[in-house]
Parts: C-alpha cells; sequence; structure tokens
C-alpha cells in the first residue's frame, strides 16, 4: 500500500534551509527562515518564559489531560490580548491549538463545516503554508492582490477590487500585522476600507495574527483587528506565539470565534472542541500555561513586554541601518521602502535570478520571492547584504 504514495515536493524553505547547513562557506548569511535570531544568530528563550516554567516546575502536581479546547485561563488571556476591552467572553468561541499553523487548519475546517462550498480570499504573495493547506484541504482559492512591486507597497486598489468579489459565505484571509511576506502593512485608515467592504460583501474575514509585537507595538499591531472585530458580527483569529512569546518549540497556538450572541458562540465553540478532538485530541498544554502564567501576572508581563519591546525595536534599527547603507551604496532612495516595512519580513523585489547570484557568490540565502528575514541580520552583516544586493542588479 505505501509504495502507491506519490512523492511530495519539499517545503522550499526548509529545503533552503538545508541547503544553508551544507554550504561550507565561511561568513554565509541565513535570511531564509522565518524565526527570531539576536545578533548572535541565537533564538533566545526570553526571561519571563524562564520564570514561568520555574515557577511551573514548582507548583505543577500532575501531567493529566488538560481541556479539550484548552485551558480558560489561556483563552480568557489570548482573547484580552488581542481584542482589548472588545473582548467579550459569553460571544468568542476559543480554541487552544497546536502552533498558529494549527489555528489557521482549524479555523478553515470550522468555516468549510459551516460552509461546505467555502471559499478563501487570500493575499497575493501570502504565507505559502496558507495556500498549501488550502490546496490540501481540497478548498478553493481566490487571490487578491496586494504586493505592488513597483513600490514595494501595497496595491489597495488591487486588493479592494478583488476583495469586493467575495460573498457571503466565503472567507477573505487577512494579516493582522507584519505582513508575510513582504513587511507592507495596511494602514488603519485602510483597514477601515476593507471593513466597509467586508460589511457589503456579507464574506467572513479571517484574521492571521502571528507577529503582535513585532511591528509597531502590542496595542498598535493588533489595531486592525479591532477594527473589524468592532465592525464584522462574525470574525475568526488565528494568533500564534510562537514569535512574541519565542516559545516556536512548544507549538502554542489560539483560535477565536468572534459571534453574534450566546447561542451561536455554543455552537462554534462545540464545533471547535469537536475538531480538535477529530485531529489531536487534547492541545498541548505546557506553551499555553507559560503564556497564561506571563499575561496574568504583573511583573512578568511586564518583564515580557520590555523584551518584546526591546526585540521590536532591534529590528526597526536594522531595517534603518540596512536602507541607509543601500541609499549610500545605489545613490537612491530607491530601497527606502524596507524602512518602512514591519515585522521580520521585507520583499526585495529581486528575480529567481538576482536572488541565485547573491547565493552563489555572497552566500547569502534568501527565500526565492526575495524575502528576506530582518533578524537574520546584524551590524556586520548589514553593509554584506547591501553590496551584494547592488552587485546583483536588484
Amino acid at each position: 500500500m505505501l509504495g502507491n504514495l506519490k512523492p511530495q515536493a519539499p517545503d522550499k524553505i526548509l529545503a533552503l534551509m538545508g541547503e544553508f547547513k551544507a554550504d561550507p562557506r565561511q561568513g554565509k548569511i541565513d535570511l531564509g527562515v522565518g524565526v527570531y535570531k539576536d545578533a548572535t544568530g541565537h533564538t533566545p528563550i526570553m526571561r519571563a518564559v524562564l520564570d514561568a516554567e520555574k515557577r511551573m516546575l514548582e507548583t505543577e502536581t500532575t501531567k493529566s489531560y488538560a481541556g479539550l479546547a484548552g485551558e480558560p485561563e489561556f483563552q480568557q488571556a489570548m482573547g484580552k490580548l488581542i481584542l482589548g476591552d472588545l473582548y467579550k467572553p459569553e460571544t468568542t468561541a476559543a480554541l487552544a491549538t497546536v502552533g498558529g499553523t494549527g489555528a489557521i487548519r482549524q479555523a478553515l475546517e470550522l468555516a468549510r463545516m459551516a460552509n461546505p462550498d467555502l471559499r478563501v480570499f487570500v493575499s497575493n504573495p501570502t504565507w505559502p503554508n496558507h495556500v498549501s493547506i488550502m490546496n490540501f484541504m481540497g478548498v478553493p482559492v481566490v487571490e487578491y492582490r496586494y504586493f505592488d512591486a513597483a513600490t514595494r507597497g501595497v496595491d489597495f486598489d488591487g486588493l479592494k477590487a478583488d476583495i469586493s468579489a467575495a460573498k457571503k459565505g466565503d472567507v477573505v484571509l487577512l494579516h493582522g500585522c507584519c505582513h508575510n511576506p513582504t513587511g507592507a502593512n495596511l494602514t488603519l485608515e485602510q483597514w477601515a476600507e476593507v471593513a466597509t467592504i467586508l460589511e457589503q460583501t456579507g464574506a467572513t474575514p479571517l484574521i492571521d495574527l502571528a507577529y503582535q509585537g513585532f511591528g509597531d507595538g502590542l496595542e498598535e499591531d493588533a489595531a486592525g483587528t479591532r477594527l473589524i472585530a468592532a465592525r464584522i458580527p462574525e470574525v475568526l483569529i488565528a494568533a500564534s506565539c510562537s514569535k512574541n512569546f519565542g516559545i516556536y518549540r512548544e507549538r502554542t497556538g489560539c483560535l477565536l470565534a468572534l459571534c453574534t450572541d450566546k447561542a451561536t458562540k455554543d455552537l462554534a465553540q462545540g464545533a471547535m472542541a469537536f475538531l480538535n478532538r477529530q485531529t489531536y485530541s487534547f492541545p498541548p498544554f505546557h506553551g499555553a500555561k507559560i503564556v497564561a502564567t506571563i499575561l496574568t501576572d504583573d511583573a512578568l508581563r511586564a518583564d515580557w513586554m520590555a523584551e518584546l519591546e526591546a526585540v521590536r525595536r532591534g529590528m526597526l534599527d536594522l531595517r534603518q541601518q540596512l536602507a541607509a547603507e543601500l541609499r549610500t551604496l545605489s545613490g537612491s532612495d530607491r530601497f527606502d521602502f524596507v524602512a518602512s516595512h514591519r515585522g521580520m519580513f521585507s520583499r526585495l523585489g529581486a528575480t529567481p535570478e538576482q536572488v541565485a547570484k547573491v547565493k552563489e557568490e555572497f552566500a547569502i540565502y534568501m527565500v526565492g520571492d526575495s524575502r528576506i528575514n530582518i533578524a537574520g541580520l546584524n551590524q556586520a552583516t548589514i553593509p554584506v547584504l547591501a553590496r551584494a544586493i547592488i552587485e546583483a542588479g536588484v
């Protein structure tokens, strides 16, 4: 039977990681994988996470199963973090998931349960795994324009025209902040226009909030999501704790379903618990407990916020330094978009041939669409990347 399996194409980013590791050249630079790194190339454990784990080790008395949908303390803490004063537990169904990816998958499964003829509108480009998951599920994907190759900003007119074709029962997938892979974000005014289109079409927004705190700040990065939540009656939000808490390997995510009333919330909550049961039964507990411990303790929360802010500001500094270096080398302002993008990623707008040249001649690894991970840089490697970009003719 197993011999009948068809070979699967390897994930391009994971394949790039393997290629980087096999490269024997000294001074090679990895800008491909989407993981935060400090200036030494290390992904550190945050101070508040270590403190929370110490408390857990001292106080935990069992490793028995927790709740099928996750612990209420985690659900409520995430609801408040994401929605602030808009969080209404009586009309918000919540689910602990296996990372943000698990939240996306369960959101799509939930939407398909509600509408077997589901279509999902997805930005072009988007995180590749979004489309991969939908294709595997057999869910039709409709692309909407997003990235303007000329300005390296958002093609907002194209976006509005394309999502206006959505209808009731469709889902429109939006990046809450720090758009992956481009780094180009909607302004709050643009979010308001998107909300108006969603109101007119009746489509349901699914917001992927994977980088809250990595862009303009915890509150600022949630502003678009909160605007949508205030105006649209039903909203799905898939959140990841991998980045802002640095707990990638703990696979901690959360799905929120904002409903119109308690009866609908109870329906959604039951369906979401059912989905967990059918896929992995009980969700991971350890990472969720870390997050809940931090968010419900004033001292731990303050320390976490301070360290997260330092991470955010560090990435902004790297952006500004790279943009300044490119301005000097190019004698133009055509790379200033790097400083205006937010989050870990920027799409440079290089061709596949230019990306290949940068890899072959400079040992700098980036994704084929020219997405770079800003957090993979430091002060020593910024001049190297800038020179490679210019010499490759980007």
